[in-house]
């Protein structure tokens, strides 16, 4: 039978300034480890700190500009594009544009802070 989720699990974003994180399902939502979807809605000028984690990426921005570093320099991804960044590669998020950025998250396998390996 299907499993109706009725409202995501908000959890803490790390960064310089508050940004919302709705899980939809994975580890804190549904319990899933393969997966996870989450929804996110940062504010203009957010970055986070770097990352190599342990998971596939798949990023669909929806509205606004979502910048991605990367050891080999810098993808723009705007609204209606989106991009996949691989297990063990160097990231970066942030959204430098004026309206911030909304956009989803696939994580595969499912994101956790204990595979994340932020920069200190």
């Amino acid at each position: 039978m299907p499993t109706l989720i009725e409202a995501p699990a908000v959890i803490e974003a790390a960064g310089n300034q508050p940004k919302r994180i709705e899980e939809y399902a994975g580890r804190v939502r549904t319990a899933h480890d393969g997966v996870s979807v989450a929804r996110m809605v940062a504010p203009s000028g957010w970055v986070e700190p770097g990352q190599r984690p342990e998971f596939e990426e798949i990023t669909v921005v929806l509205k606004g500009l979502l910048r991605v570093e990367h050891e080999g320099g810098v993808i723009d991804v705007e609204a209606g594009q989106a991009v996949v960044t691989r297990a063990g590669e160097w990231i970066r998020y942030s959204t430098p544009g004026p309206e911030g950025a909304e956009y989803i998250a696939v994580c595969l396998p499912a994101f956790s802070p204990d595979t994340v390996h932020r920069d200190t």
